[in-house]
């Protein structure tokens, strides 16, 4: 008999910036699966740190597409927006640590550094332009503009285990945890988010793996619990980009509209990852019944058009 897994809580956050796509759901329903499939949790949590991009409008609509296919919610639920005094409080532990200094790079300062060869850093990274300012130094650019905070990594290398994609190790740069208008960033706020909601996994999109390094990071710094990470391929377009609303009727709205069922729409996103066979509409205590996380694929999909669903 194979030994019960132990039992997971999982969430999923999105962004309330507009409407799910289908490769968003799917993400989610695989978070849900995966779960559940261990007598699990999954928790819902609301990415709006934005407050010029977020909407209640977006976050609504997108409540109601999670329901329209199946998905059900458990436990705590969290706002980032209401949670920056949690936030300013972890930054507040960094900077006693001496793990935070100002950096008061403007944009075109970050991309002309970020473009030259830096030893031991990954391309693009933020090569510590200001990490070693004197007092004076940093007063005298205070002048000029208000500062970001950015983490003291240096360069450490972080290795991991994804569940999907097998050993990790990646170089972290000094990336931002406060903006310069004082906001706190997403990378400070998910993982205190997940910290606070008690979970155990993280199930997102393959493109995000890279950044699971810095959430390591920031994990062990502010000696938080440490969770397991499956990343999950993506859907994209015909061009081989992320799928995106661009590329036309990509959302469950705009394919209800061409008479195509959000029933429908959920039994294609199975078939794409092993759980359905075609023309099969499969309940969610089927799809349930069928997974495995071991065989999660690790290829993305292609997604041609919505005619493919009819």
């Amino acid at each position: 008999m194979t030994p019960a897994l132990p039992q997971v809580i999982g969430r999923y956050a999105p962004s309330p910036t507009g409407d799910l796509h289908v490769g968003n759901l799917r993400t989610a329903l695989l978070a849900w699966l995966s779960a559940h499939s261990t007598d699990g949790e999954l928790r819902l949590r609301i990415d709006d740190l934005d407050p010029i991009a977020a909407t209640r409008g977006s976050e609504e609509r997108q409540r109601a597409d999670l329901a329209r296919i199946g998905l059900t919610f458990d436990g705590l639920e969290i706002r980032q927006s209401e949670r920056l005094e949690r936030y300013r409080v972890a930054i507040g532990e960094l900077a006693a640590a001496d793990l935070v200094y100002p950096c008061f790079c403007s944009r075109r300062e970050i991309r002309e550094a970020a473009s030259a060869p830096h030893a031991h850093l990954p391309d693009g990274a933020y090569p510590g332009t200001c990490r070693d300012l004197s007092t004076l130094e940093a007063q005298q650019r205070a002048e000029g503009r208000p500062a970001a905070l950015r983490v003291r990594a240096e360069g450490a290398t972080i290795s991991f285990s994804d569940r999907n994609f097998g050993a990790q190790r990646f170089v972290v740069d000094d990336f931002v945890v406060q903006r310069n208008d004082g906001v706190p960033a997403y990378n400070l706020a998910t993982v205190l988010d997940d910290d606070d909601q008690g979970v155990t996994e993280v199930v997102r999109g393959a493109d995000l793996l890279a950044g699971t390094a810095r959430h390591t990071w920031l994990r062990r710094a502010l000696r938080l619990s440490d969770v397991t990470h499956a990343h999950v391929p993506l859907v994209r377009n015909r061009e081989g980009d992320r799928l995106a609303k661009r590329d036309g009727a990509v959302t469950l709205t705009d394919l209800s509209d061409l008479n195509i069922s959000p029933t429908r729409v959920r039994a294609s996103m199975a078939e794409s990852i092993g759980l359905a066979a075609p023309g099969e509409n499969p309940s969610m205590s089927e799809l349930l019944d069928r997974y495995r996380h071991e065989d999660v694929p690790t290829s993305d999909t292609m997604w041609d058009s919505a005619e493919e669903l009819r």
